[in-house]
Order: C-alpha cells, then sequence, then structure tokens
C-alpha cells in the first residue's frame, strides 16, 4: 500500500523540481550554506506542492485515465487507493505546504500559488486548448527556477531565463509528439491531439531545440558571464546541451519514447552519462577555476 501511495504522489517526477538549484548553482553560492538551506526547503515544498498538483489531477481526471493504456494503473484509476483516501491525502500535503511557506519569503509563496494556479486552470480546462497547453507545461519549469531564485534572492540573467523557457517548451513538445504518434486516432486519451499534426509538432520541435540552443550558446559566451565566472571555458559546456537535445529526440522520434521525461532522464544511459558529467563540468568551471 505505500507503494501505491508513493505513486501517487508520483515521488520520481520530483526530479524536475531540482531546476530550484539552477540559481544557486550559477550564482556560485551553490556551497553556501546561507543560500542552500532555503532552497533545500523550497525544493521539498515545490516537491509536495506537485505532488497535491498531480492527486487533484488524477481524481479529476480518473475516467480518463481508465481509458488510457498506460494511465489505467494509476493507483486511482485501477481502484488501489479510494477518491476518499486521495482526498485526505490532499489536505495532508496542503497543510505540511503551509507549514513550510511559513519559513519561506513571500516572492517564493507568489511564484508557488502561480505555479498551483496555472495547473488547476490547465486540469480543468487548457490542457484541450492547442498550443496553450504547451506554455501551460513549460510554465511550471520557468516558475520552479523563479522560485528557487526568488527564496535566495538572487539575481538570474535574462539568458538563462530565456534558455529555461525553451527547454520547458521543448520537453513538452516532445511529450506532445510521443503521444501523438502512440495514440494517433485515439482522442479519448488526450482531447487536444485532434488539433496536433506529426508536421506541426515537428516544426515547433526544431523551433524550440534552435532557441534553446541559441540562447545558452550566448549565454555561455556573454560578457556577464565571463566577467562573473572570470573564465571563457563555459562555452564548452554547450556542448553537453546539444548533445542532450539530439539524444532526446532521437529517443522521441526514433524509439518513440518521450511521453514521460522523467522516466528518459532516469533510465537512459547515455542521458544519465551526458547529464553527470554537465553538471561535474559547471560545477567545476563555477567554483574551482
Amino acid at each position: 500500500m505505500v507503494n501505491e501511495y508513493l505513486r501517487l504522489l508520483r515521488i520520481s517526477h520530483w526530479i524536475k523540481n531540482l531546476f530550484v538549484f539552477v540559481p544557486i548553482m550559477f550564482s556560485q553560492h551553490l556551497f553556501d550554506w546561507l543560500y542552500l538551506n532555503d532552497v533545500l526547503l523550497a525544493f521539498v515544498t515545490f516537491s509536495l506542492t506537485s505532488s497535491m498538483v498531480y492527486v487533484f489531477n488524477d481524481l479529476i481526471d480518473v475516467e480518463f485515465d481508465r481509458q488510457h493504456p498506460v494511465k489505467k494503473n494509476r493507483p486511482l484509476a485501477k481502484g488501489s487507493i479510494k477518491p476518499f483516501h486521495a482526498k485526505i491525502t490532499l489536505i495532508v500535503l496542503y497543510a505540511l505546504i503551509v507549514i513550510f511557506l511559513t519559513r519561506l519569503n513571500w516572492e517564493f509563496t507568489y511564484a508557488l500559488a502561480g505555479y498551483i494556479l496555472i495547473n488547476f486552470l490547465y486540469t480543468v480546462k487548457l490542457k484541450n486548448i492547442i498550443i496553450v497547453d504547451l506554455f501551460c507545461i513549460a510554465s511550471g519549469f520557468m516558475l520552479r527556477v523563479l522560485a528557487g531564485a526568488f527564496v535566495a534572492d538572487i539575481y538570474v540573467s535574462n539568458w538563462l531565463i530565456l534558455t529555461t523557457i525553451f527547454l520547458a517548451l521543448f520537453l513538452a513538445i516532445m511529450k506532445r509528439r510521443s503521444e501523438f504518434i502512440t495514440y494517433e486516432g485515439d482522442n479519448s486519451t488526450r482531447i487536444v491531439l485532434k488539433d496536433y499534426s506529426e508536421r506541426f509538432i515537428d516544426q515547433i520541435s526544431a523551433i524550440s531545440a534552435g532557441g534553446l540552443i541559441i540562447c545558452y550558446a550566448l549565454y555561455s559566451v556573454s560578457d556577464r558571464t565571463i566577467l562573473e565566472f572570470g573564465t571563457n571555458y563555459f562555452v564548452f559546456t554547450t556542448l553537453f546541451v546539444v548533445f542532450g537535445i539530439f539524444r532526446y529526440m532521437f529517443l522521441v522520434i526514433n524509439k518513440s519514447k518521450g511521453e514521460n521525461p522523467t522516466e528518459i532522464m532516469l533510465t537512459d544511459f547515455p542521458m544519465i552519462i551526458n547529464s553527470a558529467l554537465y553538471i561535474f563540468v559547471i560545477i567545476a568551471i563555477i567554483y574551482f577555476f
């Protein structure tokens, strides 16, 4: 039963909330406990909030999920957890979030409230509106980065913000592409898929991937970045970003993966190695060069 509740909370998806660490890592405060303590608490709070959103979504979409070949195995859809118990879980999560928020600043609270509002609107309506659904998904990643900056009172480069926006859009579009190919012609699983086409998705995925690469590359060679970190070696980290994008597109287009980005990041060995090397090199450049 414990495993079923862990699945209901989607603990594996907490990896997405690591985006709150982006500002502190690029601000050279990753090993400063005064900053790290607040960001760790922000990570836990955002993780509990994302779980609350997932539980709410599963309660609303339970009938749709029962028709879905994969989502039918979710605890609520298959009946291993009753709706009443899921609602109790929502109340407990909400209480914990409120307690944690008393130790965090108002700016973070506003970002978290924005995340909850957008996801609520997405669940009840916006997920069925073409393009808007992509921006709703992408906004979640953007708000995680902003929340990490707000809680530690850290400045975030505009180039880094743009990079995050395009990365979030890229992941959202790739998710839709995977769903479109897997469930083409079956609108019962995702109503908005009827408005998409494979050609359109491929075009906007190429645009978002190109935007991501360009913004990150410009960030890596900007005068502010070179001055802040005291080195021009940052440009070489672009290689890891490009490889990650190409590898992700390969997995989605050639291997029909991508419906669950978290699964790719946790199970694909080249992606794991590339991500680990990127983080290692970034930390080495920022903190030890």
